[in-house]
């Protein structure tokens, strides 16, 4: 694995009309400001990512006010009480995305959401606090006790709510092919800890937060 150092001269090289900071980009939410977010706007933003997979996101975006609307302003102690006729009947609302399973997903997650929110004292808390070192361990978590928040749906919904995480887009699984880490785009747990310790290893050396190591590391293969 090349050094920080490196790696942002690669990338610059890639983009010679650019700053390194250009390059970087914004830096996530501190603990503290993702620790004050309420559990039904951190609901919210998961949601908006399910269903955001697949389709245009200013499309479910232009209807998210709808769903708001339907769903309780996403309060997930109310939306884990809705009965499987009241999520059937949002079939004929027009003004949401009539995906069914998503839909339910959306009462699943609800579920979760109370759960995790009397395990942790609130879900935000638990994100706050989730050490970045072992930010796949939260995807894990999502993925196993969530639905629809698989493959990389799970990170994304980190990234919009601000919480520090790296994504595996196409160019970074090459970045990190290029650098030996991984062979393959990993999705077996012993191939995501060898791309969590090369964040980890990345983020020691800079000082910077894995979402900016992840954009460095898409730069800095074109």
């Amino acid at each position: 694995m090349k050094k920080w150092s490196d790696l942002c001269e690669q990338a610059l090289n890639f983009h010679p009309d650019s700053s390194l900071e250009d390059l970087l980009g914004m830096p996530p939410l501190s603990a503290q400001e993702l620790a004050a977010i309420p559990d039904d706007r951190i609901f919210s933003v998961m949601m908006r990512r399910i269903f955001r997979a697949g389709l245009k996101h200013s499309l479910v975006d232009s209807k998210w006010p709808a769903f708001e609307e339907a769903f309780y302003r996403f309060n997930p102690e109310a939306v884990q009480e809705m009965s499987d006729e009241m999520l059937e009947e949002l079939m004929h609302n027009e003004r949401i995305i009539r995906h069914f399973g998503k839909i339910k997903s959306t009462r699943e997650n609800a579920m979760m959401m109370v759960d995790l929110a009397q395990e942790y004292g609130s879900v935000a808390r638990m994100i706050a606090e989730w050490p970045e070192e072992d930010i796949i361990g939260l995807w894990s978590l999502l993925k196993k006790r969530g639905k629809q928040l698989g493959g990389n749906s799970g990170a994304y919904f980190l990234r919009m709510l601000g919480k520090d995480t790296f994504m595996l887009t196409d160019d970074v699984v090459v970045a990190l092919k290029a650098q030996g880490v991984i062979e393959k785009k990993p999705t077996a747990q012993r191939d995501l800890k060898l791309v969590q310790q090369a964040f980890n290893d990345l983020r020691e050396q800079s000082g910077r937060p894995l979402c900016q190591i992840s954009r460095l590391l898409a730069f800095s293969v074109g």
